[in-house]
């Protein structure tokens, strides 16, 4: 019987294809190389033992091996005895959830800001800094349906993927100089000015990736009272705390001047680089309100989007974060540890512009020690890119990005020379 069946179904979609059996996916081509991952990819397929890796943004040691911070070993041995393993079979609790995203918030407004103790915000825990970017993308398409969103240009490559994914358009403003290696200001604050009325722009509060470049403190200060003006809404992508300068505070000083003038904002979170969970996928989503009723309402739309796309994170990571800003000795080493290695990169750009100025190279390289952060915007073509590559089994972006945390006192000598060789005549 079934037997019938099923060659008389088979005959009939044969029929109705004009006798072709229907192939799946067929269609379906190989996406694009992300820029990123494939500097690593072709990293890891190079047996040379000189090669070094200026692809991916995530904290080295001076050996190049990936860390594990003291503060998080302790954050693991104080959870090793709780049975939150219990936990993970459900949802993430709801005490563990508010506790990473009441302790996220303070590194955002300040241990004593107003802000938290009114409620004004709605937090949501999310998957890192990307997880916490997509969120608001769709938060932004379903509640300002034809909005856009402005970039910088240059941006951190997947900014791009995860507002196309949500359907918003995006614009480029004027960021980055590449004479002077540096800040276009005055075109930056032409574009923000001649932007309509009450459009979204996607900010780097510090050590901009990937270019290095921030504004200065004044600067700030004239963006985001062009900002009140235009009533624009600015959205945080904060990936990077206390890599620009090493301290927090500093850090989140942009953010805080935008809120002094009345701007709400917005905030993604991650702390896959300033705590070394990049494998964890631990951030945070907060949107600044008017006041608790619309947080409130704000966090209820914020969990319902997280709840068709991931339902809930994973528990372990959360805890250990939550677990490290909650308790005073433990967020104080994180805070001397993220000391260490914002000093230990800025060390780092400081040997490099030597070591390349030692070598009589004619162009300047002062830009190296300029720019903050994890990454050095070269000011390398593409090609001079690919000849290191193919010459010095050194890797990066074909931008020129390069990763200070993979440069250690044992290669920043011959990363030295091989950029002077690839550069030297232009």
């Amino acid at each position: 019987m079934w037997k019938c069946f099923l060659t008389r179904t088979s005959r009939c979609f044969s029929t109705s294809a004009g006798n072709k059996a229907l192939k799946w996916w067929d269609h379906v081509a190989p996406a694009p190389k992300d820029p990123i991952t494939s500097v690593t990819e072709a990293f890891l397929a190079d047996a040379s033992p000189t090669k070094i890796n200026l692809g991916v943004g995530a904290y080295r040691d001076d050996e190049g091996k990936p860390v594990v911070l003291q503060c998080v070993r302790e954050a693991e041995a104080k959870i090793a005895g709780c049975d939150f393993l219990g936990i993970g079979r459900e949802s993430v609790s709801s005490a563990v959830s508010s506790k990473l995203v009441e302790e996220s918030v303070k590194l955002v407004y300040g241990m004593n800001s107003d802000i938290i103790k009114e409620g004004r915000f709605a937090g949501v825990q999310a998957l890192s800094g990307t997880g916490a970017c997509r969120l608001f993308a769709e938060f932004q398409r379903r509640f300002y349906p034809g909005s856009q969103i402005y970039m910088t240009g240059p941006t951190w490559s997947n900014h791009h993927n995860i507002w196309r994914d949500a359907l918003v358009p995006e614009r480029t403003f004027h960021y980055y100089h590449p004479d002077s290696k540096g800040l276009n200001f005055s075109a930056l604050m032409d574009d923000v000015k001649n932007a309509p009325d009450g459009s979204f722009f996607l900010l780097h509060p510090c050590a901009h990736n990937p270019t290095g470049v921030d504004p200065t403190e004044e600067q700030w200060r004239e963006i985001s009272y062009l900002f009140k003006v235009k009533n624009h809404f600015p959205f945080f992508d904060m990936a990077y705390q206390g890599f620009a300068s090493g301290d927090l505070d500093r850090d989140a000083q942009s953010i805080r001047i935008f809120v002094e003038d009345g701007n709400l904002i917005g905030c993604a979170q991650s702390f896959a680089k300033n705590m070394g969970l990049y494998g964890h996928r631990v951030g945070c989503l907060n949107v600044l309100c008017n006041d608790a009723k619309q947080a409130v309402a704000i966090k209820s739309q914020l969990q319902q989007i997280a709840r068709a796309m991931y339902s809930s994170p994973p528990v372990h990571g959360i805890l250990l974060v939550s677990g490290i800003l909650s308790d005073p000795n433990m967020k104080a080493l994180w805070v001397e540890e993220v000391k260490v290695m914002a000093n230990r990169i800025q060390s780092l750009r400081t040997t490099l512009r030597k070591s390349l100025e030692q070598l009589s190279s004619s162009l300047n390289w002062e830009h190296i020690t300029n720019q903050v952060g994890m990454f050095c915007f070269s000011g390398l073509t593409p090609e001079q890119v690919d000849r290191l590559q193919r010459g010095f089994h050194i890797y990066m972006t074909l931008d020129g990005r390069m990763s200070m945390a993979g440069v250690t006192t044992g290669n920043v000598s011959y990363l030295a020379n091989a950029i002077h060789e690839v550069t030297k005549f232009g």
